[in-house]
């Protein structure tokens, strides 16, 4: 990717973020535990310099029209728009792209010993269908300062997924959301 386009994305995705209404994303709660398995990174140890994105030297195809909203494209948006929202610190309103609330705040705990937390996302991976749901794995790179002040890196996985359209699924089911967000080991 280049610069312009990741300028010109990263405008896009602020403005997309900042029109977005909450209340489109929300989900009603799920009745599913939370992932708690995923341990969240030591603040002051996770300087990896060498963590990245796995190299997609791809060229972006303009888009031809309206995203669809099953598509790969359209899960890679609403982590797009997570990232902006938490590099902002409007966890409230980051909230509202997750699975439930719950996960979330699960999630935003993990971060509660960094300052400054910024994403770099990679391109989302194919789908994969599992008893009437569809999931994309969306890899990143969280990254910035700790509260004392020291740089961090931290790989890890967004899981998205969304209700096929099967009878009884609401329209809020079959939008993209945050499943969970598991930690890469560190190599």
């Amino acid at each position: 990717m280049t610069i312009r386009m990741a300028i010109g994305a990263l405008g896009a995705l602020l403005l997309c973020a900042c029109n977005q209404a909450a209340d489109n994303m929300m989900e009603p709660r799920s009745t599913q535990p939370v992932n708690r398995t995923a341990s969240a990174p030591e603040p002051s140890t996770n300087l990896q310099a060498d963590v990245t994105l796995p190299d997609d030297r791809t060229p972006l195809e303009e888009p031809k029209g309206p995203i669809d909203p099953k598509s790969a494209e359209a899960a890679g948006q609403v982590v797009q728009h997570y990232a902006a929202l938490i590099e902002q610190g409007r966890w409230n309103e980051a909230r509202a792209y997750w699975r439930d609330a719950a996960s979330a705040e699960t999630f935003r705990g993990q971060l509660a010993g960094y300052s400054q937390v910024h994403m770099e996302i990679g391109k989302p991976g194919e789908s994969e269908g599992a008893a009437g749901s569809i999931y994309i794995t969306d890899p990143a790179v969280f990254y910035g300062k700790t509260r004392a002040g020291a740089e961090f890196r931290r790989a890890a996985e967004v899981i998205l997924r969304r209700v096929n359209d099967v009878p009884g699924s609401t329209e809020a089911q079959r939008r993209w959301h945050i499943e969970r967000i598991d930690w890469k080991a560190a190599s």
